[in-house]
């Protein structure tokens, strides 16, 4: 006996709100950390600003999980930046 009609899209839209707050949440912490290193700024002034950064990155992730078309596709919109991004990061931490 499988979920019906209206538990499968309740199910699919609770993944959604966990992929905007959680994976947007990963997305722009992993950005704001990739960005404070690479701004050719004063440590303090490249902070800030990609915490700035960070506030409408985060916005633009959770549309973006709002207007994929699958949970799936919102998953990998979120997850994959985030990998990539994540793993540039630390690269270039244990560069230096």
């Amino acid at each position: 006996m499988g979920l019906s009609q209206t538990g499968r899209y309740r199910l699919g839209v609770a993944s959604r709100v966990v992929a905007a707050i959680g994976g947007g949440y990963v997305l722009a912490a992993v950005a704001t950390g990739l960005l404070a290193v690479l701004l050719p700024l004063p440590p303090a002034e490249a902070v800030m600003t990609a915490t700035l950064l960070s506030f409408s990155l985060y916005a633009c992730s959770v549309l973006w999980v709002f207007a994929a078309g699958s949970a799936w596709q919102a998953w990998a919109g979120v997850a994959l930046p985030a990998a990539v991004l994540g793993a540039v990061l630390a690269l270039l931490r244990s560069a230096s």
